[in-house]
Protein backbone atom coordinates (compact mmCIF):
# COMPACT_ATOMS: atom_id res chain seq x y z
CA UNK A 1 0.00 0.00 0.00
CA UNK A 2 2.86 2.41 0.72
CA UNK A 3 4.04 2.20 -2.89
CA UNK A 4 0.51 2.34 -4.28
CA UNK A 5 -0.04 5.61 -2.40
CA UNK A 6 3.12 7.06 -3.98
CA UNK A 7 1.88 6.14 -7.45
CA UNK A 8 -1.51 7.66 -6.72
CA UNK A 9 0.04 10.96 -5.69
CA UNK A 10 2.63 11.05 -8.50
CA UNK A 11 0.97 10.46 -11.91
CA UNK A 12 4.31 11.45 -13.46
CA UNK A 13 7.43 11.02 -11.36
CA UNK A 14 11.21 11.06 -11.54
CA UNK A 15 13.68 8.50 -10.32
CA UNK A 16 14.82 10.97 -7.66
CA UNK A 17 11.28 11.30 -6.31
CA UNK A 18 10.92 7.53 -6.14
CA UNK A 19 14.30 7.21 -4.39
CA UNK A 20 13.24 9.79 -1.79
CA UNK A 21 10.00 7.88 -1.20
CA UNK A 22 11.85 4.60 -0.74
CA UNK A 23 14.38 6.18 1.61
CA UNK A 24 11.56 7.33 3.90
CA UNK A 25 10.56 3.68 4.22
CA UNK A 26 14.11 2.49 4.84
CA UNK A 27 14.63 1.12 1.34
CA UNK A 28 17.91 2.66 0.21
CA UNK A 29 19.91 1.76 -2.89
CA UNK A 30 19.40 1.42 -6.63
CA UNK A 31 18.56 -2.30 -6.57
CA UNK A 32 15.35 -1.83 -4.63
CA UNK A 33 14.30 0.99 -6.92
CA UNK A 34 15.05 -1.00 -10.06
CA UNK A 35 13.15 -4.01 -8.71
CA UNK A 36 10.11 -1.91 -7.87
CA UNK A 37 10.09 -0.23 -11.28
CA UNK A 38 10.45 -3.58 -13.03
CA UNK A 39 7.59 -5.04 -10.99
CA UNK A 40 5.16 -2.26 -11.84
CA UNK A 41 6.24 -2.13 -15.47
CA UNK A 42 5.54 -5.85 -15.84
CA UNK A 43 2.07 -5.23 -14.43
CA UNK A 44 1.45 -2.42 -16.90
CA UNK A 45 1.22 0.20 -14.16
CA UNK A 46 4.27 2.25 -15.14
CA UNK A 47 5.36 3.58 -18.52
CA UNK A 48 8.91 4.80 -19.09
CA UNK A 49 8.94 8.23 -20.74
CA UNK A 50 12.71 8.48 -20.84
CA UNK A 51 15.55 7.54 -18.54
CA UNK A 52 14.64 8.63 -15.03
CA UNK A 53 11.11 9.76 -15.88
CA UNK A 54 7.96 7.61 -15.63
CA UNK A 55 4.19 7.87 -15.95
CA UNK A 56 1.65 5.95 -13.87
CA UNK A 57 -0.99 4.02 -15.81
CA UNK A 58 -4.34 3.59 -14.04
CA UNK A 59 -5.42 0.06 -13.22
CA UNK A 60 -7.08 -1.54 -16.24
CA UNK A 61 -5.79 1.03 -18.79
CA UNK A 62 -3.61 0.11 -21.76
CA UNK A 63 -0.04 1.45 -21.34
CA UNK A 64 0.29 1.75 -25.11
CA UNK A 65 -2.72 4.02 -25.57
CA UNK A 66 -3.29 5.76 -22.23
CA UNK A 67 -2.78 9.53 -22.73
CA UNK A 68 -0.22 10.87 -20.26
CA UNK A 69 -0.80 14.51 -19.27
CA UNK A 70 1.70 16.48 -21.42
CA UNK A 71 1.83 19.38 -18.97
CA UNK A 72 3.05 17.05 -16.22
CA UNK A 73 5.64 15.53 -18.55
CA UNK A 74 7.01 18.95 -19.52
CA UNK A 75 7.03 20.07 -15.89
CA UNK A 76 9.14 17.06 -14.85
CA UNK A 77 11.74 17.05 -17.64
CA UNK A 78 14.19 19.02 -15.48
CA UNK A 79 14.09 19.88 -11.77
CA UNK A 80 13.68 23.58 -12.63
CA UNK A 81 11.32 23.23 -15.62
CA UNK A 82 8.76 26.00 -16.15
CA UNK A 83 5.95 25.73 -18.70
CA UNK A 84 6.48 28.65 -21.06
CA UNK A 85 5.81 30.22 -24.44
CA UNK A 86 3.04 28.46 -26.40
CA UNK A 87 2.58 25.80 -23.73
CA UNK A 88 1.97 28.54 -21.15
CA UNK A 89 -0.56 30.17 -23.51
CA UNK A 90 -2.34 26.81 -23.74
CA UNK A 91 -2.16 26.28 -19.99
CA UNK A 92 -3.75 29.69 -19.42
CA UNK A 93 -6.41 28.90 -22.02
CA UNK A 94 -5.24 31.66 -24.38
CA UNK A 95 -3.64 29.77 -27.27
CA UNK A 96 -5.41 30.30 -30.57
CA UNK A 97 -4.65 26.80 -31.82
CA UNK A 98 -3.27 23.50 -30.57
CA UNK A 99 0.41 22.99 -31.33
CA UNK A 100 2.26 19.67 -31.36
CA UNK A 101 5.18 21.12 -29.39
CA UNK A 102 5.35 21.39 -25.61
CA UNK A 103 7.71 24.17 -24.58
CA UNK A 104 9.36 24.57 -21.20
CA UNK A 105 12.17 26.76 -19.92
CA UNK A 106 15.09 25.59 -17.81
CA UNK A 107 18.70 26.47 -17.04
CA UNK A 108 20.10 23.47 -18.94
CA UNK A 109 17.34 21.74 -20.89
CA UNK A 110 18.24 18.43 -22.54
CA UNK A 111 17.62 17.78 -26.23
CA UNK A 112 14.10 17.42 -27.65
CA UNK A 113 11.98 14.47 -26.61
CA UNK A 114 9.19 12.89 -28.66
CA UNK A 115 6.58 11.05 -26.60
CA UNK A 116 3.03 10.11 -27.56
CA UNK A 117 3.16 12.27 -30.72
CA UNK A 118 4.20 15.34 -28.73
CA UNK A 119 7.58 17.04 -29.16
CA UNK A 120 8.96 18.39 -25.88
CA UNK A 121 11.41 21.21 -26.45
CA UNK A 122 13.35 23.04 -23.78
CA UNK A 123 14.47 26.66 -23.98
CA UNK A 124 17.20 28.13 -21.82
CA UNK A 125 16.19 30.86 -19.44
CA UNK A 126 17.15 34.29 -20.88
CA UNK A 127 20.80 35.17 -20.32
CA UNK A 128 20.06 38.28 -18.27
CA UNK A 129 17.88 36.29 -15.88
CA UNK A 130 20.51 33.59 -15.46
CA UNK A 131 23.16 36.21 -14.83
CA UNK A 132 21.18 37.81 -12.02
CA UNK A 133 19.61 34.64 -10.62
CA UNK A 134 16.15 35.87 -11.58
CA UNK A 135 15.08 32.89 -13.69
CA UNK A 136 11.84 32.49 -11.76
CA UNK A 137 10.69 36.09 -12.08
CA UNK A 138 6.91 36.28 -12.51
CA UNK A 139 6.28 32.53 -12.36
CA UNK A 140 3.24 30.91 -10.82
CA UNK A 141 3.06 27.55 -9.07
CA UNK A 142 -0.22 25.74 -9.49
CA UNK A 143 -1.45 22.21 -8.89
CA UNK A 144 -2.38 19.88 -11.69
CA UNK A 145 -3.68 16.44 -10.71
CA UNK A 146 -2.25 17.16 -7.28
CA UNK A 147 1.24 17.81 -8.66
CA UNK A 148 2.91 21.24 -8.26
CA UNK A 149 3.59 22.73 -11.69
CA UNK A 150 5.46 25.95 -12.48
CA UNK A 151 4.19 28.12 -15.35
CA UNK A 152 5.02 31.62 -16.51
CA UNK A 153 2.39 34.21 -15.65
CA UNK A 154 0.27 35.56 -18.47
CA UNK A 155 2.28 38.80 -18.30
CA UNK A 156 5.64 37.04 -18.62
CA UNK A 157 4.21 34.69 -21.24
CA UNK A 158 3.33 37.65 -23.46
CA UNK A 159 6.89 38.97 -23.31
CA UNK A 160 8.47 35.54 -23.79
CA UNK A 161 6.25 34.82 -26.79
CA UNK A 162 7.07 38.16 -28.40
CA UNK A 163 10.77 37.62 -27.64
CA UNK A 164 10.75 34.10 -29.15
CA UNK A 165 7.75 33.78 -31.49
CA UNK A 166 9.33 30.62 -32.92
CA UNK A 167 8.58 28.96 -29.56
CA UNK A 168 5.02 30.25 -29.59
CA UNK A 169 3.84 29.05 -33.00
CA UNK A 170 4.93 32.08 -35.05
CA UNK A 171 3.75 35.67 -35.27
CA UNK A 172 0.24 34.90 -36.47
CA UNK A 173 -0.36 32.45 -33.64
CA UNK A 174 1.06 34.92 -31.12
CA UNK A 175 -1.08 37.76 -32.45
CA UNK A 176 -4.30 35.75 -32.50
CA UNK A 177 -3.59 34.27 -29.06
CA UNK A 178 -2.97 37.65 -27.45
CA UNK A 179 -6.19 38.99 -28.96
CA UNK A 180 -8.12 36.69 -26.59
CA UNK A 181 -6.69 38.33 -23.47
CA UNK A 182 -9.10 40.74 -21.80
CA UNK A 183 -6.82 42.13 -19.10
CA UNK A 184 -3.15 42.28 -18.18
CA UNK A 185 -1.23 43.89 -15.34
CA UNK A 186 0.76 46.13 -17.65
CA UNK A 187 3.28 47.26 -15.05
CA UNK A 188 4.37 43.63 -14.71
CA UNK A 189 4.66 43.27 -18.49
CA UNK A 190 6.82 46.39 -18.69
CA UNK A 191 8.98 45.44 -15.68
CA UNK A 192 9.76 42.00 -17.09
CA UNK A 193 10.45 43.33 -20.60
CA UNK A 194 12.87 45.90 -19.15
CA UNK A 195 14.54 43.18 -17.05
CA UNK A 196 15.38 41.23 -20.21
CA UNK A 197 17.45 44.26 -21.29
CA UNK A 198 17.08 43.65 -25.05
CA UNK A 199 16.17 46.72 -27.13
CA UNK A 200 14.56 44.72 -29.94
CA UNK A 201 12.43 42.70 -27.54
CA UNK A 202 11.44 45.85 -25.68
CA UNK A 203 10.38 47.50 -28.94
CA UNK A 204 8.42 44.41 -29.97
CA UNK A 205 6.59 44.38 -26.64
CA UNK A 206 5.88 48.08 -26.94
CA UNK A 207 4.53 47.68 -30.44
CA UNK A 208 2.35 44.67 -29.56
CA UNK A 209 0.83 46.11 -26.40
CA UNK A 210 0.24 49.50 -28.04
CA UNK A 211 -1.92 47.72 -30.60
CA UNK A 212 -4.16 46.67 -27.69
CA UNK A 213 -3.98 50.00 -25.90
CA UNK A 214 -7.75 50.44 -25.50
CA UNK A 215 -8.57 46.80 -24.64
CA UNK A 216 -5.88 46.54 -21.97
CA UNK A 217 -6.33 50.14 -20.78
CA UNK A 218 -2.68 51.05 -21.26
CA UNK A 219 -1.49 54.53 -20.39
CA UNK A 220 1.35 56.55 -21.89
CA UNK A 221 3.02 56.48 -18.48
CA UNK A 222 3.17 52.69 -18.61
CA UNK A 223 4.61 52.69 -22.14
CA UNK A 224 7.26 55.32 -21.48
CA UNK A 225 9.89 52.96 -19.94
CA UNK A 226 9.66 50.88 -23.12
CA UNK A 227 9.96 53.94 -25.39
CA UNK A 228 13.03 55.04 -23.45
CA UNK A 229 14.74 51.71 -24.23
CA UNK A 230 13.71 51.20 -27.86
CA UNK A 231 16.47 50.70 -30.48
CA UNK A 232 18.27 53.85 -31.56
CA UNK A 233 18.13 52.68 -35.18
CA UNK A 234 15.32 50.83 -36.99
CA UNK A 235 15.21 47.08 -36.29
CA UNK A 236 13.19 44.42 -38.06
CA UNK A 237 10.30 43.03 -36.09
CA UNK A 238 11.24 39.59 -37.42
CA UNK A 239 14.96 39.38 -38.14
CA UNK A 240 14.53 35.97 -39.79
CA UNK A 241 12.32 37.48 -42.51
CA UNK A 242 14.02 40.87 -43.09
CA UNK A 243 11.38 41.73 -45.68
CA UNK A 244 10.12 45.11 -46.67
CA UNK A 245 7.61 46.63 -44.34
CA UNK A 246 6.57 49.87 -42.75
CA UNK A 247 8.60 51.71 -40.18
CA UNK A 248 6.68 52.25 -36.95
CA UNK A 249 8.57 55.29 -35.70
CA UNK A 250 7.23 55.06 -32.16
CA UNK A 251 9.17 51.82 -31.69
CA UNK A 252 11.80 52.05 -34.46
CA UNK A 253 10.53 48.74 -35.88
CA UNK A 254 10.13 47.69 -39.49
CA UNK A 255 6.90 45.69 -39.37
CA UNK A 256 5.68 43.41 -42.20
CA UNK A 257 2.31 44.50 -43.63
CA UNK A 258 0.55 41.26 -42.64
CA UNK A 259 1.48 41.81 -38.98
CA UNK A 260 0.73 45.53 -39.04
CA UNK A 261 -2.65 45.11 -40.73
CA UNK A 262 -3.58 41.67 -39.41
CA UNK A 263 -3.94 40.32 -42.95
CA UNK A 264 -2.77 36.77 -42.43
CA UNK A 265 -4.32 35.15 -45.47
CA UNK A 266 -5.94 31.85 -44.57
CA UNK A 267 -7.56 31.57 -41.19
CA UNK A 268 -5.89 28.91 -39.08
Amino acid sequence: MKHADFLRRHPVFTGQELAAHLAVHGEVGPRGQEALLAYYRRRGRILRIRQGLYAVIPQGSDPESYPVDPYLVAAKLTPDAVLSHHTALEFHGRAYSVWGHRIYSAARPPGPLTFQSQVYRGSRFPTTLRRTGAEHTDIQQVERAGVPVRVTSLERTLVDAVDRPDLAGGWEEVWRSLASIEFLEMDRVVAYAVELDNATTIARVGFVVSQHRDTWMITDRQLQPLRDRRPKRPHYLDRSRRESGRLVKEWNLVVPPDVLDGTWGEVL
